[in-house]
């Protein structure tokens, strides 16, 4: 009781077993289990591609609000001298609807409480974020060439996404 069987009690051990016995396999071999081991190294790279193409999380765009304007962006005097700030707070007030429908990729919503990349030059954020100033450049741009927000956003997304 207890001990293994052998090779002489091949009457009570399962034929197949007692071949692979013979035949040198070892318990755990892959024979026979190649096909599940190529499926699943498969589904893990999927799985693996799947989460490193996925979209940054937190760049969910808000929607532009109607009827937004320009004036609630700092005056001209107020805007700390940094370089490229005044040029970025002159874009931002050309395009300030647009901007109003970009997320802001310093995750200024996440620590200021910001809405939309609108929201970083209305305070003087903007003029300290090299992030904020670039965004504005390129979103001010894109639309005095008639590009859609889906377009800007795409662009912004890939040149400062995370």
């Amino acid at each position: 009781m207890g001990r293994a069987p052998s090779d002489a009690d091949a009457g009570q051990v399962h034929p197949a077993l007692l071949r692979g016995r013979r035949a040198g396999d070892a318990r755990g071999s892959l024979v026979g289990k190649t096909p599940w081991v190529v499926a699943g190294a498969g589904i893990a790279a999927l799985i693996g591609v799947v989460f490193l193409t996925r979209p940054a999380t937190g760049s969910i765009h808000p929607t532009p609000r109607p009827g937004i304007t320009a004036e609630k962006i700092l005056p001209d005097f107020a805007i700390p001298r940094n370089r490229g700030a005044l040029e970025a707070y002159a874009a931002a007030r050309r395009a300030a609807p647009t901007l109003d429908g970009v997320y802001c990729h310093c995750d200024c919503s996440k620590h200021a409480g910001h809405r939309s990349l609108l929201t970083c030059f209305e305070s003087n954020h903007g003029a300290y974020c090299d992030i904020c100033m670039g965004e504005a450049m390129l979103a001010s741009g894109m639309a005095a060439r008639g590009q859609s927000l889906t377009d800007i956003r795409a662009a912004i997304d890939r040149q400062f996404g995370t």
